[in-house]
């Protein structure tokens, strides 16, 4: 086992006799139109199932809801309404709305017509985003992070979890035994059992509506692979390969962060100071993640941990203490046994 928390290389922890550089994400959610095509894509080259029944479920446009053994991949559609951004205004962070470009005005009826005050020209439209204190959509895609210390790897019985030699996390299936142990101990709540979705057994099999396909892997545990597969091939994630705007980068680890803080200071120096990044930070709970996020508001907002910190950082602590701890009482043992010895003398 390598070292469990602070700045380190995974793969080197993991003895690779391959020495790869370690590959990650770089999201961008600035830039995240919500289309889901890498959620599309991601189902598509893994042959992932769908998820339950087709029901919408009353969660605006988003009905993935969340990741899962079946979804590696989530568009999430984080919606404020006035009382929260006006909360969020209180707090003193600026706010970005990815609202959708208007033109005031009306465009002239004939190709003719001159343009007026209340009718300007297309060259004078105002085609800002407006803003909208009544509503606001962030979007982000959210993926598992691949983390320096994973406590899925850690504390998986079995060793069907593996480090690759990308520095990645991945699920032996043919090793996995469904015990769960992986679930508990992701701080992001992104490792899950696969069902087949429902919450009652399904009994029918088929592609309709009150059926389902068959589902391979059920009961073993499920999450990103980070495209394994295509980087042995020297290719390029399904998910990263078919974002429309590059809101998803991918590349080596380092080039990504560099990028990331590129980013946020053109942000910064555009004045939207609230941009932030999330997993770059190698001193944090996890040692920091392979899957690094640039968020428009606090990581709550988002659904990610303000602070996620992996289950076994405290182990060689809680070691210590349980060895001074027994050293403790084997010596109280020695003391009394001798003073009884002496008193029987």
């Amino acid at each position: 086992m390598g070292q469990l928390t602070g700045p380190t290389d995974p793969s080197v922890d993991a003895h690779w006799h391959v020495h790869e550089a370690r590959r990650g994400f770089f999201t961008d959610t600035s830039i995240c139109i919500g289309c889901k095509a890498c959620e599309v894509a991601c189902k598509e080259w893994n042959r992932n199932p769908r998820d339950g029944d087709l029901e919408l479920t009353g969660m605006s446009y988003d009905n993935t809801v969340a990741l899962g053994a079946s979804t590696w991949r989530h568009v999430a559609f984080i919606e404020q309404d006035r009382e929260s951004i006006e909360r969020a205004r209180e707090s003193g962070r600026a706010l970005v709305g990815l609202g959708m470009p208007a033109i005031r005005g009306t465009a002239p009826t004939s190709a003719g017509a001159a343009a007026t005050e209340e009718m300007p020209a297309r060259g004078d439209a105002d085609v800002t985003p407006p803003d909208t204190p009544e509503f606001r959509w962030l979007m982000s895609s959210d993926v598992c992070k691949h983390c320096t210390h994973a406590g899925c790897l850690d504390v998986c019985p079995t060793g069907a979890m593996m480090r690759t030699e990308f520095g990645t996390v991945v699920v032996q299936n043919d090793i996995c035994n469904g015990c769960g142990t992986c679930v508990a101990g992701c701080p992001f709540g992104v490792v899950e059992r696969r069902s087949d979705g429902t919450v009652a057994p399904t009994t029918r099999e088929g592609y309709r509506k009150g059926e389902q396909p068959p589902v391979d892997n059920r009961g073993i545990a499920q999450k990103c692979t980070l495209c394994y597969d295509r980087l042995r091939d020297d290719e390029t994630p399904a998910c990263a390969k078919t974002c429309p705007t590059t809101s998803i980068k991918f590349g080596e680890r380092d080039e990504m962060v560099a990028t990331a803080r590129e980013r946020v200071a053109q942000l910064h120096a555009q004045g939207m100071t609230e941009a932030r990044l999330y997993g770059a930070n190698e001193n944090d709970g996890v040692g920091g993640t392979g899957s690094v996020f640039l968020l428009l508001d606090e990581p709550e907002v988002y659904g990610l941990p303000p602070d996620p910190r992996v289950c076994t950082a405290d182990l060689m602590t809680m070691y210590k203490r349980a060895g001074a701890a027994a050293a403790g009482m084997i010596a109280a043992a020695a003391v009394s046994f001798l003073s009884a010895r002496k008193r029987g003398r």
